[in-house]
């Protein structure tokens, strides 16, 4: 290896590696967001878990899912993984955070409720394989089912950064579990009303969170590209114009709420994940302004028509917006919306379907082995006095 080849090894190991530590930061995201969600009962349950789930998935992930996924395992020598600087061990370092992800935002549906160990091997059966199986397909083109898509469409299913293969694969199998677990005790009356509203424990710890996702996020899209000679400034800029459009749009339809100011621009991000590479920056602003639009709306139904539990709103944030970004990828990536083409609105259709069909099947299959095995609820006593006292016998305030 000459010394240009090198420099480019190292600079790909160091911009992989960056890309890697902003998004494992995001996990402290993750955590805050559900700090400042939660009732204060309940806050070291989710600081605890958090970090549990990226410890199991880290496992799961190296032993399993990896390999899975592309076909690559870690039981050669250290010198033969070391090669090119040791590029593809960063490589596995900027996925794992990806796949870790899935666990993190299922933890924010099933809050306050859910049982410690059981949900950590949900974790580790969904890091290494629910997961792993269809991120291979989509990203290492895995099954061949890409190049059936392509056949048909003229296209293969396009998801840059991860709105379908992330977020609605992760959003989908949470609204599985929540359905599973079932709401909090009392939050609905036995005749379907609204029993109590659960409000944040901390507007600035659901801030902080916010914040540090939304910077995370620019590791989680730009540094998709995988290699220095791939990163776009285009994918900045429409993750900037995404994030936002559903900042404003939350803001404004949402009527100031600060669950949905802080969650609007995480919603435009979400959706803007798949296409950031091929849209137009005004286009990134208007797809991140329907999503901010998508999850307030979606949020409200859910929780005040359609009972569904889901205590960080996971499943509007991640997996319709998701399914929405992998749609809108098809669309404002075409060409004729200023886009750089080469993507198609059919092909995506039936990439975000299936992904999300297979999230919601996988969720529930998972899941529902684990309730019938082991049971994933806390008892009604447990609930009550707080996942806090009842799991880690301290709370985050001790009097």
């Amino acid at each position: 290896m000459d010394s240009t080849d090198a420099l480019l090894a190292g600079s790909n190991v160091l911009f992989v590696l960056l890309g890697a530590i902003l998004v494992l930061f995001m996990h402290a995201g993750f955590a805050f967001l559900e700090v400042g969600t939660v009732r204060e009962k309940n806050q070291v349950n989710a600081l605890v878990k958090i970090f549990s789930d990226f410890g199991i998935s880290t496992i799961a992930y190296f032993f399993i899912g990896y390999q899975i996924a592309y076909g690559m395992d870690f039981y050669a020598a250290a010198s033969d993984l070391a090669v090119n600087n040791g590029y593809e061990l960063v490589k596995f370092f900027f996925l794992l955070t990806f796949a870790a992800a899935i666990p993190a935002i299922i933890s924010g549906g099933i809050a306050e409720r859910a049982r410690f160990y059981p949900q950590l091997f949900a974790s580790f059966a969904i890091v290494s394989l629910a997961y792993p199986l269809f991120e291979g397909i989509v990203w290492a083109g895995n099954f061949g089912l890409q190049d059936k898509i392509e056949a048909m469409t003229g296209a293969s299913f396009h998801d840059f950064a991860g709105s379908v293969v992330v977020h609605a694969v992760g959003g989908w199998i949470a609204l599985a579990a929540v359905m599973l677990l079932g709401a909090r005790t009392g939050r609905y009356r036995s005749d379907g009303s609204i029993g109590a509203s659960f409000a944040p424990s901390s507007i600035p710890f659901l801030a902080l969170g916010a914040w540090i996702l939304t910077v995370g996020w620019f590791g989680f899209n730009v540094m998709s590209a995988q290699e220095v000679e791939g990163i776009s400034g285009l994918v900045a800029i429409n993750s900037l114009m995404a994030m936002v459009g559903g900042l404003l749009a939350a803001l404004f339809v949402g009527k100031t709420d600060p669950g949905f100011v802080h969650n609007g621009p995480l919603a435009g991000l979400v959706a803007v994940c798949a296409g950031s590479d091929v849209m137009h920056p005004m286009g990134s602003l208007v797809v991140g302004a329907i999503a901010g639009v998508l999850f307030v709306w979606f949020f409200t139904w859910a929780q005040n028509k359609w009972r569904i539990d889901d205590v960080l709103g996971v499943w509007p944030l991640h997996g319709i917006c998701g399914a929405w970004g992998g749609i809108a990828a098809g669309i404002f990536g075409l060409e004729q919306f200023g886009g750089m083409g080469g993507v198609s609105p059919m092909a995506q259709v039936i990439g975000t379907l299936a992904g999300v069909v297979y999230a919601f099947v996988a969720g529930l299959v998972i899941y529902g082995i684990v309730k019938a095995v082991v049971g994933i609820r806390l008892s009604e006593e447990e609930e009550y006095n707080g996942a806090d006292l009842s799991i880690h016998k301290i709370s985050a305030t001790p009097k």
